[in-house]
Order: structure tokens, then C-alpha cells, then sequence
């Protein structure tokens, strides 16, 4: 019996009977690993029960007639099975994500603290209001602050992302217009340089959407919007900072020909992080704008489950929000509900969720906000520009940067691959960061551009972590200009080589299936 060089006896059964692989596939520390399903045995378990006493079953047809189908793994195939599965992903914690347009900034741990206290962490939506007090005045502090920083007249909490923020503001600005007998209005005007999910939200709210071009800096084209601008115009849905990391310096005239036109202002926030402390979205006319708490506040995308996108009103649409919001009175924190708006909240469109909205959320962002205070939030927005200034100036005469004659950026640095070698594109440049040891930046977003590179570096990151960064992009912007055909098959250094994304976008394969039983059913 031979023995090849990785250790392996070709011959040797494993277990389950199965026949052992020639090669490991190892990658020095790297361990490749089997699933699951094909490590453990669904006979098997590695734990020891005792025989359940026999009771009375009270299923019915519900009870279960064929085993789970789970495998059984020992404890040490369980941990270090989910441990490599953990080496595997890369996150903030690890270093720089240069995401553009999603702000992955470092989480500070106290924050984390502050949502894992008890009375937060466990609390229950279906609680009593007055054993929840505390966490009343939380969402309450949370909200006086968003108001405050953005110069609005009120927000709605309960949102639970941006997107979702997105459509609570269309649906508050389609009640205002029937209120006011223009339910005709049917056109929702999206500029080139807004987020996608702006043209999105609008359809699902039941409008028509039509795109306002940008100009040559990259900015909307004000005349062009104006000129649209009509009896059935609705409104206009714009980002600003917008995606090509430019602030939309005729905001206020274009929120005041709108409001002239009859029309409604909505402004995705998701770049509030770059203004913040800053510039107020109220000065600028705007009638409804969501925040993602977990962009701006540094909540973990996610936090352990929905995310956070409250909406921020002018006092033309705060009649129209949507319930449940905190009120405070003389006895305490309240919540008002359907059953007490009365009339003082009578045009309410409705409610965006079944409860309140994301407690984890609104702790860690109210405890953000408050270590920082105000010279730490304005503090916030000016470091994270002058970092995404410094990278596109920094890589401007590697890579195309088809805005940075348009003035400064703001959070995030564009750049394009024209320039590249033939045959080579934004991807490769991507694929060859990996083995760099860097997270891809956004690519071929915003669409305006080709082959775009949207990086946003945050505040977070130290002049030494961009330093790192930007030697390590330009390396390979310069392999790709010399057409170097090894990034063609990067990365080589990652736990998986490059996909083939077309066929797993097309056919992906997302359960498993035993290998027996799928060429049979096939």
C-alpha cells in the first residue's frame, strides 16, 4: 500500500465507507474540510441519550414517520468544523473593508456592552409599558437626537433597514397627496446617481419611474429635473451624498422647485455618515429621509438579526408617519398605538411592523451618539471625507477617477478600468486584491460608471491601515494595466479559487443533496 506525499493512503476507507481522497487540499494552515454531511453519519451521534420514558404522543399527523436526516459529528468535528468555517470569513474585525456605499466601520465594543445589558438584550415587544420604561426612553433619546442632527420634525423608528425606510417615506408621501386630493400624482423622478433601491421603492409603492440624468461631474442634472417637474410629478427620490461620492450642491433648489411643482422630497440617507454633524437634510427642503443606523450609528450590518432604517419627517409629512412612536407625558413613556392616536395622529398611513422596531439597534446607536457627542459626530464626517479624499488622490494616476476633477469626494473614492490592459477588467482587479489580503472594494456600481471601483474607507481607518491599502491597489491596478494574465486566475491564495459566478448565479446549488440519491433522481 503506498503513501503520496500529502499522507494520504489512497486505498483506506473513511468513514462511512466512503473512499478516502488522494489529496488533502490543504492550504498550510488552511484546512480543507468536508460538509458536514459528509463527515458525520445520519446512524451515528456524538452524544449519549438515555432511552425517553414512553409517553403519549400528542402530534397527531404531525408526528414525524422518517428520520431527520441530519448527521451525527463528535464534539471536537462540531467545534473545529465551525471554527475553520469562522477562518474562512472576513469582517471588519479582521481589517480594512472597502466597501463603497455601505460604510463597514469599526463596531466600538462598548456599544456591544451597552445592547447586552439585561433589560435590553431580553426584552420582550409584548411586555407591560410600565416595566419597560427604561427602554422607552431609550427609543425616545434615540429619536430626540435623530431629529435634532438632521434638523427634521419627526422620525419613525420602527423601520427595520433602508430599503425598508425607503418605502415608509413613499407611503407617508402618498397619503400626503390624497389627502390632499392628488392621488394623480403618479410619477417618481430618480436621478443616475441615487442608490438603487430608489427606483425599486417606488414601483413597489405603485409608481412610475423615470430617471433624470447626471451631468458631467457626476451631479443631477438640475435643469433637466426641473424641467420634468408637472401636475402628475409625485416627487423626487435622490441620494445625497449621491453614489459617486459627490455632495448635491443644488439640493435646495431643486427641493424648492419640487415643493413649487407640488411634488414631495425624498432623500435616501444611507451616506448620512458622510455629513453627519455637518450639514442638517431639513435645510435642505427635504420632506422624508430613512438613516441606517447600522451605517451611520456603527451597528453591525445586521446586529445579530433586522437591521434599522428609521425615517425622518418634515412637518408636511410628520401628520402622515406611520405608528407605533414614544411619547412622553406627565406619567411616563408611552407607546401610541392605533387604538390611542386619536385625533391627534388620525392620518397615519398605517404601521411598517408588527412591533417597535430593533432594540440592539437603537441601544448601541443612542450609546454611539452619546460617547461621541456633537465635536465627536462632526469629528466622524470630516475624518471619514478626508480618508476617501486621500485615497482618490492617492490612486488618481493609476486609476481613472472619472469625477476627481468635480472637486472634493465625499466618503467614498470612484474609479473606473478604463486603462486596463485588453481582456482585463474591474473583476480581476477584485479577485487580485483577495490575495493581497484585502476585501474587494463595491464594484460596477453605480452604473454610471464602467467597471466602477467604489471604495469608502470611514473614519476608522488609520492613515497606516489606507497606507496599506492603496500600496497593495496600486500593485495590482499595475499588473492589470501590464496585462498580467495571472490575475486572470486570481485569487490563488484564498480558501476558494475564483467561480465561475455566471454558472453559479444561473444554476446555484444551495442544499445538499447525497450524491447517490441525486444521480438517481436525475
Amino acid at each position: 500500500m503506498s503513501i503520496n506525499a500529502s499522507g494520504w493512503r489512497p486505498e483506506a476507507p473513511i468513514s462511512g465507507g466512503k473512499a478516502a481522497p488522494t489529496t488533502t487540499g490543504n492550504k498550510a494552515l488552511m484546512l480543507e474540510e468536508a460538509l458536514i454531511f459528509e463527515i458525520g453519519d445520519t446512524t451515528t451521534t456524538g452524544v449519549d441519550l438515555v432511552e425517553p420514558i414512553a409517553a403519549t404522543s400528542r402530534l397527531g399527523d404531525l408526528a414525524r414517520t422518517a428520520p431527520i436526516g441530519l448527521p451525527g459529528l463528535s464534539e471536537p468535528e462540531t467545534v473545529r468544523h465551525y471554527t475553520r468555517l469562522s477562518r474562512q470569513n472576513y469582517g471588519i474585525d479582521l481589517g480594512f473593508f472597502p466597501l463603497g456605499s455601505c460604510t463597514m466601520k469599526h463596531n466600538p465594543r462598548l456599544n456591544e456592552k451597552m445592547a447586552r445589558l439585561p433589560g435590553f438584550a431580553d426584552i420582550h415587544p409584548l411586555a407591560p409599558v410600565q416595566s419597560v420604561q427604561g427602554a422607552l426612553e431609550v427609543i425616545q433619546q434615540l429619536a430626540h437626537w435623530l431629529v435634532t442632527l438632521t434638523g427634521m420634525d419627526s422620525v419613525a423608528m420602527s423601520p427595520k433597514a433602508g430599503a425598508h425606510g425607503e418605502l415608509c417615506g413613499v407611503l407617508a408621501i402618498r397619503a400626503a397627496l390624497e389627502a390632499r386630493g392628488e392621488g394623480h400624482r403618479k410619477i417618481i423622478l430618480v436621478p443616475e446617481s441615487a442608490h438603487g433601491t430608489n427606483p425599486a421603492t417606488a414601483a413597489f409603492a405603485g409608481y412610475s419611474v423615470e430617471d433624470i440624468p447626471a451631468t458631467a461631474d457626476g451631479r443631477v442634472d438640475t435643469e433637466k429635473l426641473i424641467a420634468r417637474l408637472g401636475p402628475d410629478v409625485a416627487g423626487v427620490m435622490i441620494t445625497n451624498p449621491n453614489t459617486c461620492g459627490l455632495f448635491e450642491r443644488d439640493m435646495r433648489v431643486i427641493s424648492d422647485a419640487v415643493h413649487a411643482a407640488g411634488g414631495l422630497v425624498y432623500c435616501d440617507g444611507a451616506n448620512f455618515n458622510a455629513i453627519v454633524g455637518r450639514v442638517r437634510p431639513g435645510d435642505l427642503g427635504i420632506d422624508a429621509m430613512h438613516i441606517n443606523l447600522h451605517k451611520t450609528f456603527s451597528t453591525p450590518h445586521g446586529g445579530g438579526g433586522p437591521g434599522s432604517g428609521p425615517v425622518v419627517f418634515s412637518k408636511a409629512l410628520s401628520p402622515f408617519a406611520p405608528l407605533p412612536f414614544v411619547e412622553k407625558t406627565d406619567d411616563g413613556f408611552h407607546l401610541v398605538e392605533e387604538e390611542t392616536a386619536g385625533e391627534h395622529h388620525a392620518g397615519a398611513f398605517g404601521r411598517m411592523v408588527a412591533f417597535h422596531g430593533q432594540m440592539g439597534m437603537f441601544t448601541r446607536a443612542l450609546t454611539y451618539i452619546l460617547s461621541h457627542g456633537a465635536d465627536g459626530l462632526r469629528q466622524v464626517s470630516e475624518d471619514a471625507v478626508l480618508n476617501a479624499n486621500y485615497i482618490l488622490r492617492s490612486l488618481d494616476e493609476t486609476l481613472e477617477a472619472p469625477f476627481g476633477g468635480a472637486g472634493p469626494c465625499m466618503h467614498e473614492a470612484l474609479f473606473s478600468d478604463n486603462g486596463l490592459a485588453d481582456g482585463f477588467s474591474t473583476i480581476d482587479v477584485a479577485k487580485g486584491l483577495i490575495d493581497e489580503g484585502f476585501h474587494p472594494m463595491t464594484m460596477y456600481f453605480p452604473l454610471v460608471v464602467h467597471g466602477a471601483m467604489l471604495i469608502e474607507p470611514t473614519e476608522t481607518e488609520s492613515k497606516a491601515a489606507l497606507d496599506q491599502f492603496i500600496v497593495a491597489l496600486r500593485s495590482v491596478a499595475e499588473r492589470a494595466k501590464a496585462g498580467d494574465v495571472s490575475l486572470k486566475s486570481a485569487p490563488h491564495f484564498a480558501p476558494r479559487s475564483r467561480l465561475d459566478e455566471t454558472l453559479a448565479a444561473r444554476k446555484p446549488i444551495l442544499v445538499w443533496k447525497d450524491p447517490g440519491l441525486a444521480q438517481a433522481a436525475e
